[in-house]
Order: structure tokens, then sequence, then C-alpha cells
């Protein structure tokens, strides 16, 4: 039976839960966010750099050419005309030994007419009209660099685009001895360089980037999930047990109350069943000489001796004595008991079964209110099984206590009624206060011990009593 609403549970931890969940959140996102702005701030200064590293061989390649061809071919041939085959070869002898071992993907030089005059793609020699606006810069004297990228545009965003080029457009000019270049404007270079790969090296550290945050941040995650949801139980158990108590201390007061009132009335009706009694005694002594056949005295006895056991029972349970601890035997008090019924046990077909481990403990208990508490259980068991059958009965010690089990074979307890069978006056039987059951958990919990009851798996229930060999341990 949950005794618990649902509405009563405390949720707790759940604003920290919240909090801290969405700061993981949080700083998973601002994680991803910085790697973005690391990985684009990593793109532009390798854009840079790269087009530092085009100037600086273009500058190489401008002195290199003008040394190495433009001056030796003016002596040779009098005039520079790279379509001589002769020339052209000595052109892309100077180009191709100065940018050896450097990436470049492509060589392009313009003359003043915009014309191709040098190019790794030789197709392309004598193409007019294709410089553009890097040309007419250049032929001015500004150095300039674009960036072309192919791929769709979320590859372009994501930073991982199919190809990326890095085209840097420069003037070639005449240089002067001992001097930095800085002659007229003679040609136009063009140099283009594959970054792809470097992109994909900063594609590749983004990606480990945010594997390695993912993995953190999902560790961190687990490691909270554990600790809120350790928290959130020992809380909610703490809340539970205070309800629990909470409803124990009602139930106490209730029963306090009711304990009183019982006990008022149980005293002021015992003093007059008592003289009922004794008068229906009398009565039946004189009337056995007139009338031997009339019964309704002893029915007057019988009724009088049922109903002052029910208000010794509302006594009992109402205002529970304290044990008058002393050392005794537990199957010494079992033995009596059985010894008690041992009439009714043979007229009515029952039979017990012990089992007792050897060298049990003696335990620090008041064995009379034992005995009645281990009676009430016996009883309870016969009254399960009113067609006879065998009662069964465990003691065995560990752990410095005396467990003691019975076992019937009825029907067992219905699961409906599991939750109430600690409940005063709550019975199934037709006679009974249903106090049985009450008196025994009072006992057996004012000696620091504790009792449970559970269907069997075949058939019949099954009682647990566990009591401390030390008094109050």
């Amino acid at each position: 039976m949950n005794l618990y609403p649902k509405e009563e549970k405390i949720k707790p931890f759940r604003l920290v839960k919240y909090f801290t969940f969405s700061s993981l959140i949080l700083i998973f996102v601002g994680t991803i966010a910085l790697s973005f702005f690391n990985t684009y701030g990593a793109r532009t200064m390798q854009q840079k750099k790269s087009e530092e590293y085009a100037r600086l061989l273009i500058e190489n390649l401008n002195h290199q050419v003008f040394l190495q061809f433009i001056i030796p071919v003016a002596l040779k041939f009098g005039k520079i005309q790279l379509r001589e085959k002769e020339q052209f070869e000595i052109m892309d002898k100077v180009v191709r030994s100065t940018l050896h071992s450097f990436k470049v993907d492509m060589v392009t030089i313009y003359d003043m007419t915009n014309t191709i005059s040098y190019s790794f793609d030789q197709e392309t020699i004598g193409k007019k009209g294709i410089g553009g606006k890097g040309y007419q810069d250049a032929v001015s004297g500004k150095s300039t660099s674009t960036l072309l990228q192919r791929g769709n545009w979320l590859e372009i965003f994501l930073g991982f685009p199919k190809d990326s080029r890095l085209v840097t457009i420069a003037p070639l000019r005449a240089e002067k001895p001992l001097s930095v270049i800085s002659g007229p404007v003679l040609g136009v270079v063009e140099i283009v360089q594959n970054l792809s790969k470097d992109y994909k090296t900063i594609f590749d550290f983004q990606v480990r980037v945010i594997l390695t945050s993912t993995v953190v941040m999902g560790m961190l995650f687990f490691v909270l999930l554990l600790v809120v949801k350790r928290g959130e139980a020992i809380i909610e158990k703490r809340a539970l047990e205070r309800l629990r108590l909470k409803e124990q201390l009602n139930r106490a007061e209730h029963l306090s109350s009711l304990g009183e009132m019982v006990a008022v009335i149980s005293h002021e009706v015992r003093n007059p069943l008592g003289i009922i009694r004794s008068s229906a005694e009398l009565l039946n002594k004189k009337m056995a000489n007139y009338d031997p056949n009339n019964s309704i005295p002893s029915i007057i006895i019988e009724e009088s001796a049922r109903l002052n056991t029910i208000i010794t029972d509302f006594l009992e349970f109402a205002k529970p004595r304290s044990p008058q601890v002393a050392e005794c035997r537990i199957e010494n008090v079992l033995e009596k008991n059985i010894t008690f019924l041992e009439s009714q046990i043979d007229e009515e077909g029952y039979g017990i079964e012990n089992h007792y481990q050897n060298d049990l403990p003696t335990v620090k208990a008041d064995s009379d209110m034992l005995y009645q508490a281990f009676l009430n259980i016996l009883i309870n068991a016969m009254q399960a099984m009113p067609d006879g059958g065998k009662i069964n009965i465990e003691v065995h010690s560990a752990n410095n206590a005396v467990t003691i089990c019975f076992e019937d074979e009825g029907t067992g307890i219905p699961e409906e009624h599991m939750g109430k069978i600690w409940d005063p006056f709550f019975s199934t039987k037709e006679k009974g206060t249903g106090l049985g059951l009450g008196i025994v958990k009072n006992i057996i919990e004012s000696h620091g011990g504790t009792v449970q009851i559970a269907n069997r798996t075949d058939c019949g229930a099954r009682v647990t009593i566990e009591l401390p060999v030390e008094y109050g341990v």
C-alpha cells in the first residue's frame, strides 16, 4: 500500500539539476563556438601567411627572371620574344628551378598588353584579356591575393571545401643593381597556391577539438547524472522517512487517544462483567439441583469469559506493559506454547515440526510477553487451516540475534489485505477483535525486534521474528 501520494513526494535537486545541465549545455555550445572561432582564426592566419609566402616567392622569381632571363636574352637576342622556343625554354628553366620544392601549382606571366606570355599550362599561352582586375592592379604596381574555394555552402561554411586555392598577382619589375626591386613594371606574374591540404589539416584539428569536447562533456554529464541521482535518492529517502515518521507520530497520537478511551471503557465494563459472571456461576450451581437441562447460566458464563478476553486484548493493545526482562530460552517458550495447545492440536489434526539450531543463546526478554506473542501467531496459523495442516517452526541464531520463523499451509494473505494486517481492529474473521497481530507487533518491537509477514511461494504464510540477544541492543 502506498502511504505517500505522488503529490507529497518532493522533487529535490530540481533547480540544481536544471541549472547544472543547462550550464553543461552552454559550456558545450560555447566550446563548439570557440572551436569555430579558433578555426576561423587559424584559416585567416594561414591565408595571410600564404599571401606573404607568395609575395616572397614572386620577389625571388622576379629577381631570378631579371638576372637569368631578361638580361641574358636581351643581350643575346636583342629583344625578348617568348614565342621563340629557345627563349621559352630558358624562361621555363629559370621559373621551375626557382620554384623547385615550393608549393606552387601554377605560374602565369602576362606582358603589358594583358597577354599570357608564359604559363605552366601551355594551352593558355597567347590568350589575351583574362587578367581581370588583379592584372590591372598589378600593372599599377599593387599586389593582390584572392582565395578561391570550390564546394557547397556547408562545406565552405564549416571550413572543409573540396578545393582551396590562393591566387596572388604582382607586378614583374626591372631590377636596379644593389637595390630592392623597384624599377618599371615589365609585366605581371600570377602564382596559384593549393591550400586544400592546409585547410584539411585545420579542419581535422577542429574535428578533434569538437570530439574531445564532446567526450569530456559526456563524461562530465555522466558523472553529474550519477551525483544528481545519488543526491535525489538520498534526499527523497529522507523526505519519505520524514513522512513516515510523521505518519507514525499521527498514528501514535491517534492510538494513544484511542487507548485512553478504551482503557477507561474497559475498566468500567470489567467490574460489572465480573459481577455478571459471578452471579451466573452461582445461578448455574443452584439450577443444577432444580433444572439440570437449563443451559442459560452456562451460556452467560461462556460469553462473559469471551467478553473478558476481548477487554483484555483491548487493554494490552491500548496500554502495552513494559517487558520485565530476564534471561530466557526461546525454545522453552515455544515448547510451553505447544504444550498449551496440545489437546487442540491432536483433536483438530494439526502437526507441528520444530527445527531448533544447536547451542541457541539465551536472550534477555520477558518470557510471558513472548509466550503471548507466539501463542497469537500459532492460533492464527491454526485458524488459517480449518481442516488441519502442518505448522513448521524454525529457530536459528546469527549476528547476535535470534530468528524465529513460523510457516503454515493455509491459503496465505490476499494481496489487497497485505498492507492492512497491522492496522488495529482489521480482521477477515467473523469473530475476533483484529488486535492479535497488533499485540504481537507491540510485544516484539518493545523488545527491540522486528516482525514480518509474507506469503510463501507454494502455499500458506510465513511470519519471521528477529529478536536481539541483549535487550535494547
